[in-house]
């Protein structure tokens, strides 16, 4: 099952300009949807790649060797970063 047909609980409210709600009508006419189900369906779509966009992360066939090269070297730290980690570990708590 997926976001768009799930259970709904949450609502979010939108204010735009004539013109806009005519083209988001005429759109979800022409795919047979409702209004709500197009600007879900199409925001949820967006998302979706803006999300991919910021979390993934392609490398050409260079830089990937570089990359896993990096992480086979044994990692050494230095006094800051040995201080960092130590501050992380007194200012912040997991749950």
């Amino acid at each position: 099952m997926n976001v768009a047909t799930d259970a709904k609980q949450e609502r979010i409210n939108l204010r735009l300009k004539h013109s806009a709600k005519m083209a988001l009508e005429r759109a979800a006419s022409f795919e047979g949807k409702t209004v709500s189900n197009f600007i879900l369906t199409s925001a949820l779509a967006h998302a979706e790649q803006t999300i991919h966009a910021h979390e993934a992360m392609s490398l050409n066939s260079q830089d990937a060797e570089a990359f896993f090269h990096a992480l086979d070297k044994p990692f050494i730290f230095n006094k800051k970063l040995a201080a960092a980690f130590e501050e992380h570990d007194r200012r912040v708590t997991s749950q």
